[in-house]
């Protein structure tokens, strides 16, 4: 670290588990007496240099320039990659709120290798070199943190980038490090009061302004929506010596976040089908002879669609080589209101009794509130016309439809939703120093998110079924109708009916403790030996309902007490935006026409007629005699998922600094041990094994619930090593192997069992009644394992600039295949083992091969660059479970294929084969900017109703600028933007080619002024 006349260099301070980011106090005391030691030399020298040149001038002075914002930034990434013995990129800030991002996803996405899964226009979910979230772990203040999804990943919007300071990510790992991470670690850091070591008071308010939103009559928010943060950091000194720090940060967020969309049925396996599109097949598919649904294969219907399944005698799927197209049962528009309201609360306080005692502890509240106000115009389109769909289809080379004409309903439809998520964490971390050479470190942590959603479901559809037509335009489809005005509401007075549901209610909890040891070395070669044990507990519950997964009222309108259009017409209101999709669009989304083919101007444009959503919904539950109320869930329920993980490890790790060869070299190596037990709970029905006279048994389901309960466990060695060689001042060369492993999402391990009897044989004892074991939810699922290979070149020209090129290797041990496998169930006093066929992980190998470059660098004029990009390959296949090839392995381990696939296999979920970012910025004086480019190139995303199902989010690169200028040294003005271009986001169902929904945000505005003091 140096001083000099120009700049100070960016002091690295270390803590995640231990190793970075924080700074012993022997450390401070060592680095104040370094700097006073520079700081005392470059004065002599000054003092000689005057003396020589006192004719030239009077005086010479030590100039010290602080160097703030943008370029800051960057140099503080350039360090904490330097310093690191790991592979590390990172953000911090010197003050809490200076974070150069609107939220910690956008952060994310500025380090190399970063990129987002794009939510409400915003960055959500984050993933590292291309791979999915639920590759990777995320930490806040060295500990796992929570969710509401069911799954590992974390959405960062809940978390306020003014009040957090520090984030990096970790792509190879040490063993002192929580295990969980193939793909990385994503680190999360609060302020620590008296190690920041000055008084401050921040506040900042910004305006929210969405040109979209402006578009929008909005019953949930205005058009201007603000953030306010207000943080205070302190220290106090006693006379004793102790010292106590104190930090505190409050957010309230209350903003929109406008959303048109285009959307077809989804690929759940219910409402979207490979539809058989051959002319010469009238019986079936697009070319049948009587009008009728045009869908998959459904048991005893006449009406076939593609079928994958394995012909026995061919060898091949049973509709092999038969032509076919993608059709949902519906596509539709959405028009969104939209609110979004935050409450964010951080807190640490940090105790020092004396020099040998640092005891910290901190708190991280939220609570958000997401609204919507949907208004859909839905076209059904599940029917085929003979003698008009079939002829007039025009579809692409993967069987995506371009153009299409038929006859069938529409629907106005609506629904209110509202997501509620609430986390809480909390944590104490105590630090003792021993003695000058021993370091204690006990750290003890809770975590929980809550969520809920309550979403109402209406629907008024035409009486009759319309003729109408669509094509698809460059971004979405474009419709025509034919003598029906869709502005009318008259029109949608069929078949009124509302659903009130409470669904995805979910507890997610983490419970933990640790203890660490380092003793320092005084050998010229190890330095330190870091040991430590660590214990947590995992919970995560799902409550069931009558809809499994949810409960639901359902009223449909009862006429006999008042009229569809009376109810229709009381809580009808205007169509609440202008310009509706105009971004994405080629003209009018509906043209209105008549028999003859002329455009008529009533109905033809951009909107449909639309109602109050909760008003439609209290008349029609009225009209039944109900008052509108959200049903109530259950614990004891067959829907509900109950599973608990405890997981317990140990590590120990050594690390090294000397010198070898003439050049230094410094690392690590360790190996961390973990234990993982699965305990899932569930519940079914209870049921009685009755005899008739012949003593022929059979299963009498009951009317109560019975407790069930599934397990498994696991032991995983996870050895690491990493090395730094310092080749020069200039030029470092890093390398890091480990092994890491994925654990299975909580919601994925649930434990729902129900038995299959056979009633044909006449059984007379139950080992003949019991044949097998219904499934889903597999609590003994295995981790995914992966061996990490990373080595790097990196050179650093300055503290401004740095190239880095790095070349990576993951060989990937597991997949995803369903197996038959035997579990005991315990039936009147006897053990059975039964087989149950369900998901597991399998032995597979995969590889990845990865290449990644930043680069930064900044001219004397203010002007600088940086520049992040990520090359990945891999062979990893992840088949689709209904149009792809699937596979069994028998209980005797025989593997037989199940169905022959139509569509190519996916890859890693959420793996991106490029991932690039850079910004450009120009900071002098006071004055700050940059604009800012992220890309990401097309994915596979799981969907969360059914994760076996591919669905592709297609490449996208998305603009964002902000620029601020320092009035005095207490106030400064700021104006940022993301999505400045209002690049949508557009998904493919099954395969790419065939859209199935498209997402227009446009830009999102903020504006505003930070004080300090």
């Amino acid at each position: 670290m140096s001083l000099n006349t120009s700049h100070t260099n960016t002091s690295i301070t270390k803590n995640i588990e231990g190793q970075e980011f924080k700074l012993h106090p022997v450390a401070k005391w060592l680095k104040t007496a370094i700097f006073a030691s520079i700081a005392s030399t470059t004065a002599f020298t000054l003092h000689a240099q005057e003396a020589q040149n006192v004719t030239d001038e009077n005086e010479a002075e030590l100039e010290v320039i602080d160097v703030v914002g943008t370029r800051r930034t960057i140099q503080d990434q350039i360090a904490i990659k330097r310093e690191s013995t790991t592979v590390v990129d990172g953000l911090s800030s010197e003050d809490i709120g200076d974070l150069p991002a609107l939220s910690i996803g956008e952060a994310l996405e500025s380090i190399t290798g970063a990129a987002s899964h794009r939510e409400n226009g915003g960055a959500t979910e984050i993933t590292i070199r291309g791979l999915g979230p639920f590759l990777s772990a995320t930490h806040i203040n060295g500990r796992q943190a929570t969710n509401g999804s069911g799954d590992r990943s974390v959405n960062f919007s809940q978390f306020p980038s003014e009040l957090v300071k520090k984030v990096a990510i970790y792509k190879t790992q040490d063993a002192s490090m929580i295990e969980g991470g193939v793909a990385g670690v994503i680190s999360l850091e609060t302020v620590q009061p008296l190690d920041f070591g000055k008084q401050r008071f921040q506040g900042e308010i910004k305006a929210n302004y969405n040109p979209d939103e402006g578009n929008v009559d909005n019953s949930l928010q205005g058009d201007l929506g603000f953030r306010g943060t207000f943080s205070y950091v302190d220290q106090f000194e006693f006379d004793n010596g102790q010292a106590l720090g104190v930090s505190f940060g409050v957010q309230r967020q209350d903003i929109s976040q406008p959303e048109a969309e285009y959307r077809s049925s989804s690929p759940t396996g219910s409402s979207l089908w490979a539809c058989l599109n051959d002319p010469t097949n009238t019986n079936e598919g697009f070319y049948r002879s009587s009008a009728g649904d045009c869908e998959d294969q459904v048991n005893g219907s006449s009406n076939q669609g593609y079928d994958t399944e394995i012909d026995p005698e061919t060898g091949k799927a049973v509709s092999d080589t038969s032509p076919y197209a993608w059709t949902g049962s519906s596509r539709s528009f959405r028009q969104n209101e939209t609110s979004d309201e935050r409450d964010a609360l951080f807190l640490a306080l940090q105790f020092q009794p004396s020099e040998a005692w640092d005891i910290n502890f901190d708190a991280q509240v939220s609570d958000r509130i997401q609204q919507e106000s949907r208004h859909d115009l839905i076209f059904l389109q599940k029917r085929a016309i003979p003698g008009l769909t079939g002829p007039t289809l025009v579809t692409n080379s993967v069987g995506g439809i371009l153009h299409w004409e038929g006859q069938d309903r529409i629907e106005s439809a609506g629904e209110q939703f509202s997501r509620e998520e609430n986390y809480r964490g909390y944590g104490l971390n105590v630090e003792h120093y021993a003695t000058d050479a021993l370091t204690i470190n006990f750290d003890v942590s809770y975590s929980k998110t809550e969520r809920e959603e309550l979403q109402v479901s209406n629907r008024g559809r035409t009486a009759d079924r319309q003729f109408f037509s669509w094509d698809m335009g460059e971004n979405i489809p474009n419709f025509t109708v034919t003598n029906i005005d869709l502005t009318d509401i008259s029109n949608f007075t069929d078949s009124l009916r509302t659903r009130i549901d409470r669904e995805n209610t979910r507890d997610n909890e983490i419970k933990s403790a640790r203890l660490d040891f380092e003793y320092a070395l005084d050998g010229e070669v190890f330095t330190s030996v870091q040991a430590g044990l660590r214990t947590s507990e995992l919970s995560f519950t799902q409550y069931g309902g009558s809809q499994g997964n949810g409960s639901r009222n359902e009223y449909t309108l009862d006429t006999s007490n008042t009229t569809a259009l009376e109810v229709l017409e009381s809580c009808q209101k205007d169509f609440p935006e202008s310009d509706f999709l105009s971004e994405v669009s080629d003209g009018n989304l509906v043209t209105h026409v008549d028999s003859e083919g002329n455009v008529i101007d009533s109905g033809t444009g951009s909107s449909w007629a639309t109602y109050d959503n909760l008003c439609f919904s209290r008349a029609v539950a009225a009209s039944q005699g109900a008052e509108f109320a959200y049903p109530e869930l259950e614990y004891e329920n067959s829907g509900t998922i109950d599973v608990t993980e405890k997981t317990n490890s140990a590590y120990v790790m050594t690390s090294y600094d000397t010198e070898m060869f003439g050049k230094l070299v410094r690392g690590n190596f360790g190996v961390r041990v973990v234990d993982t037990e699965v305990t899932s709970i569930g519940f079914r029905n209870t049921f009685d094994v009755v005899a008739d006279d012949l003593g022929v048994l059979s299963l009498v389901t009951g009317d109560s619930l019975e407790r069930i309960e599934g397990g498994g466990d696991y032991t995983e060695v996870l050895p690491s090593f990493n090395l730094v060689v310092n080749y020069s001042d200039e030029i470092l060369l890093r390398g890091g192997i480990y092994r890491g492993m994925s654990r299975a999402d909580p919601a994925d391990m649930g434990y729902s069992r129900t038995f299959q009897t056979d009633d044909d044989i006449a059984p007379t004892s139950l080992s003949d009644l019991l044949v097998g074991v219904n499934g889903s939810g597999n609590p003994n699922t295995q981790p995914l394992m992966s061996w990490n290979y990373d080595v790097a070149f990196e050179w650093y020209p300055n503290e401004d600039s740095i190239f880095a090129f790095g070349f990576y290797y993951k060989q990937f041990q597991g997949g995803f295949q369903q197996q038959t496998v035997l579990e005991n169930f315990e039936i009147d006093g006897e053990t059975f083992a039964l087989p149950v066929t369900n998901s597991v992980t399998t032995d597979d190998e995969a590889d990845l091969f990865g290449i990644e470059t930043s680069i930064a660098y900044r001219w004397d004029n203010g002007i600088g660059i940086k520049i992040g990009y990520n090359y990945a390959d891999t062979d990893f296949e992840f088949e689709d479970s209904l149009y792809g090839d699937t596979f069994i392995t028998d209980l005797d381990g025989n593997t037989t294929q199940l169905t022959a696939g139509i569509i190519p296999p996916g890859s890693v979920p959420g793996f991106s084969e490029h991932v690039f970012s850079s910004q450009l910025y120009y900071q002098i004086g006071d004055l700050d900017t940059a604009i800012i480019y992220k890309y990401r190139s097309e994915y596979f995303q799981p969907y969360t109703s059914n994760g076996t199902r591919l669905r592709y989010v297609d490449e996208v690169g998305v603009w964002e600028a902000r620029a601020s200028y320092k009035i005095n040294k207490n106030i400064r003005v700021k104006v940022e933007a993301i999505n400045l271009f209002s690049a949508p986001k557009s998904q493919d169902y099954y395969v790419q080619g065939n859209l199935g929904e498209v997402n227009d945000y446009g830009p999102r505005l903020f504006a505003g002024v930070s004080v300090k003091y």
